[in-house]
């Protein structure tokens, strides 16, 4: 079994929870405020369902051979997350229902060879289509936090977290790094990363933090010899830029065994 079934599975338990949360809001809860600045929880979901569309031209692609661009442009893509940001509740949850179906459809309904094709985004590189699971698995586990309804960093499942964290360092942009060092519980640690204090901190933390989730919660200096002037602890630096690329550089064409 390769890591394409593995992250279809995955990918259908973090749908269901997704849906979850979305079948308890209210008309009321759809239109207040996410945690994404200027977005409301209907942006959110808006962009969800459309994401999943997009995701299903790259399978065509794949499928096909013809190069199906993911969404025809930035602005595109924009106005298809305004267009579908007000609507009520029972339109944003069917909305989300259909389109991921559509996604798992295209994906189970992929032959083999075609999970090698590589595919494209709106950014750089490109990749094999069998990280569009991955791709997708990101945007509902980080979106899913963007709600602001419940369900929060400490609930993302233990692969997913190992996962991103993985495709953090992979893509790390070294050169606009405000850390020099991260120390994850389980001992793991990044070294030379650029500039700046050790952090260190539980993994979910540590993606929370990295991916924009939190301020720093649960996140320490610990970089001997830093101190402020007061004395105190140093505070937690901002974190460096997140996903500056859409995968990692480098990824094996063919899906393999286990990822990462």
């Amino acid at each position: 079994m390769t890591v394409v079934l593995v992250l279809q599975e995955e990918l259908a338990a973090a749908t269901r929870d997704l849906l979850a949360t979305a079948a308890s809001l209210s008309d009321d809860d759809v239109a207040a405020p996410s945690r994404l600045p200027g977005w409301t929880r209907g942006h959110v979901l808006a962009h969800l369902a459309r994401n999943a569309d997009s995701l299903v031209n790259l399978l065509t692609w794949a499928r096909t051979g013809v190069p199906t661009p993911q969404y025809a442009s930035p602005e595109e893509r924009d106005a298809g997350i305004e267009a579908g940001a007000r609507r009520p509740a029972t339109e944003q949850l069917a909305d989300l229902e259909a389109s991921a179906a559509r996604l798992d459809a295209a994906a189970r309904a992929l032959p083999d060879a075609a999970w090698s094709v590589q595919v494209g985004g709106l950014r750089p590189p490109t990749h094999a289509a069998w990280y569009v699971l991955v791709r997708r698995l990101r945007e509902v586990g980080m979106h899913h936090v963007d709600l602001a309804a419940g369900y929060g960093p400490g609930r993302w499942p233990e692969r997913f977290v190992r996962r991103e964290l993985h495709d953090c360092l992979r893509t790390w942009p070294y050169e606009q790094s405000t850390v020099s060092g991260i120390r994850l519980a389980d001992g793991t640690e990044w070294r030379d990363l650029g500039d700046g204090p050790v952090v260190a901190g539980a993994a979910a933390d540590v993606l929370a933090w990295l991916t924009g989730r939190s301020a720093g919660e649960g996140i320490r200096v610990v970089k001997e010899g830093r101190m402020s002037a007061s004395g105190q602890e140093m505070r937690v630096p901002a974190a460096p830029p997140w996903l500056t690329k859409t995968s990692p550089a480098d990824l094996p064409a063919t899906p393999p065994e286990d990822y990462p």
